[in-house]
């Protein structure tokens, strides 16, 4: 029997603990799927027992609130009800370390808490560079004026006599660092690399509230990345080693349709390159790739379409409803006539389960999510007539390649921009990893994090508009 999953987005969380005296700062690092998460928890005493709050670092998330904190028999138990997230942990006897568990959305990792530091374990891939670099490299801070916050990055340029052109990276869905870290891999950091080596300036920098990054991650829409986008243009824009008339941008996944977004109202920008950019609408590609990645793990035809079902019954409720109560209710009275309808295919009991559904009304009601279902490429893209390169892997189950290469081109065609090169990319996933199958959970388990063959593509073809 299966269990239901949320599509699209691999969202992860964060926690930590303490002890004896169990106020302070306990610190821990959750394995989840190939990547290393570090988690605070910050405990205080109060009159009537204890309260703490959490951070997660590494996605830009601090002072979550926790709902309720217990500390009873050497017990620490706190739980976070709007991530679905509990903890339970056993403090040793020396009062220094914490053992435990932590659960969410029915699943468990083990989650063990220090008063110590935790640094993550550090996880080299064949094709990370090794210092020292044989180009410039800076570490940077700079400001979003219109949303009043300091960003941070870094610019690698050839040499730090000369100008050059630059691209500027724009990171996927999901809380990203600079190098776009993800299950031990570090894809812009490699192909920012690849492009320096090779004559172009890049600049990558940490998504709002992540890592250096100041803002708040989680109020954000692609339309506030943007922005940030924009804000690192306007960067560039000041350094003597730039060539402002060669301002490029390059995209993956999410920022693979922010950046037509800005060409579309930016002068500036001369051209863009999608990386596994979307074409068509997000709710468009929420289903196809629910149906892709369920069919490839071995799902029936018939729990996909239930699935398939529901997600689209979902996706309405909350299209037409502004009241989050009001979306609350209904979809979880529509879930619930799912599940009494299909038993036997939404779980082994039959029986509602009312994580899922927080869950669910928790990730797809957002700010993010909301503006993600709604919002259609063709929109900007029509207005783009910078030259675009569009490549998408052959195995991308995420944004699978033929319906959005099309519709990028069909896009293109309406703005009369006939300068876009679209390659379908043979046997690489969204990840541009050459895989087998280009299920996400392969994404961890490969040692290739940047195909050679994708980035000379990229290369070449920014070194052609640039010339």
């Amino acid at each position: 029997m299966k269990k239901l999953t949320l599509a699209v987005l691999l969202f992860l969380t964060s926690i930590s603990i303490q002890a004896q005296d169990i106020t302070g700062q306990w610190n821990g690092v959750l394995n989840v799927q190939g990547t290393q998460l570090r988690l605070i928890i910050n405990i205080s005493k109060t009159v009537d027992g204890y309260t703490s709050t959490l951070d997660s670092p590494d996605q830009g998330a601090k002072d979550i609130p926790a709902t309720s904190t217990t500390f009873e028999n050497n017990t620490l138990k706190f739980t976070v009800t709007k991530l679905q997230l509990e903890y339970t942990g056993v403090l040793d006897a020396d009062g220094k370390e914490i053992t435990g568990t932590l659960t969410q959305g029915g699943g468990s990792l083990p989650l063990d808490l220090s008063r110590e530091s935790v640094e993550k374990e550090t996880v080299t891939k064949s094709q990370d560079p090794v210092k020292p670099y044989p180009y410039y490299s800076e570490d940077v801070k700079f400001m979003n004026d219109k949303a009043g916050i300091e960003l941070a990055g870094t610019l690698t340029i050839p040499n730090k006599n000369g100008t050059f052109p630059v691209v500027v990276l724009i990171s996927g869905s999901g809380p990203q660092n600079r190098n776009e870290e993800i299950m031990n891999h570090r894809p812009f950091l490699v192909l920012s690399d690849h492009l320096t080596r090779n004559g172009i300036g890049v600049f990558r920098y940490d998504d709002r509230g992540v890592a250096d990054s100041k803002g708040d991650f989680k109020s954000a829409t692609s339309l506030d990345f943007a922005l940030d986008a924009e804000a690192a243009v306007e960067y560039l824009k000041s350094r003597k080693e730039i060539d402002k008339n060669k301002i490029g941008l390059a995209g993956h996944s999410e920022g693979g349709y922010i950046a037509p977004m800005i060409a579309a109202r930016n002068d500036d920008i001369s051209f863009i390159v999608m990386l596994a950019g979307p074409g068509i609408p997000g709710k468009d590609i929420v289903l196809l790739q629910t149906e892709l990645i369920e069919k490839a793990s071995g799902v029936s035809n018939e729990e996909v379409a239930i699935t398939i079902n529901m997600y689209k019954g979902v996706f309405d409720i909350i299209k037409k409803n502004d009241s989050d109560d009001k979306i609350k209710s209904e979809v979880t009275a529509f879930v619930e006539q799912q599940y009494a309808e299909h038993p036997e295919i939404m779980n082994s009991t039959g029986k509602v389960d009312d994580k899922m559904i927080a869950q669910m009304i928790s990730v797809y009601s957002s700010p993010w999510f909301k503006f993600f279902l709604e919002y259609d490429p063709a929109t900007d893209l029509e207005k783009v007539t910078v030259p675009v390169l569009a490549i998408i892997g052959e195995k991308d189950l995420q944004v699978p390649p033929k319906v959005n290469l099309e519709a990028i081109k069909k896009a293109l065609d309406k703005a009369g921009n006939k300068n876009l090169t679209a390659k379908e990319l043979p046997g690489l996933n969204h990840l541009f990893q050459n895989c087998t199958t280009g299920l996400p959970e392969e994404y961890g388990k490969i040692d290739e994090t940047f195909s050679p063959q994708a980035m000379d593509i990229i290369t070449e073809w920014i070194l052609d508009q640039v010339r």
